[in-house]
């Protein structure tokens, strides 16, 4: 069983920045790959980031490349987002997941056997 629980989002200008946490509880962070998703009104949920469990791989979705940061700190039990130059169409609910599959991170949200609840990311113009 794991526990995710996200934090750090709110409102923002367009070209600001954030770092959402996900911190988790239960099993050890670093036993499985954890993702970040998000969903805008009236869309569906879309991959942004993930990375594997040593932190040695990281993907990303087009959309953000260049401007979002996965990173994790296992000591912590924790994964960060950190995000920068953001912009309007970033607006949604950021969720992360766990994986606990081998191999490396997926984009699927198939993948993902645990979620968090959410924090809200508002980008103003």
């Amino acid at each position: 069983q794991v526990q995710l629980v996200e934090s750090g989002g709110g409102l923002v200008q367009a070209g600001g920045s954030l770092r959402l946490s996900c911190a988790a509880a239960g099993r050890t962070v670093s036993s499985y790959t954890v993702g970040w998703f998000r969903q805008a009104p009236g869309k569906e949920r879309e991959f942004v980031t993930a990375i594997s469990r040593t932190g040695g791989s990281t993907v990303y979705a087009d959309s953000v490349k260049g401007r979002f940061t996965i990173s994790r700190d296992n000591v912590k039990n924790t994964v960060y987002l950190q995000m920068i130059s953001l912009k309007p169409e970033d607006t949604a609910v950021y969720y992360c997941a766990a994986d606990f599959r081998i191999g490396s991170p997926s984009r699927s949200l198939g993948s993902y056997d645990y979620w968090g609840q959410g924090t809200q990311v508002t980008v103003s113009s």
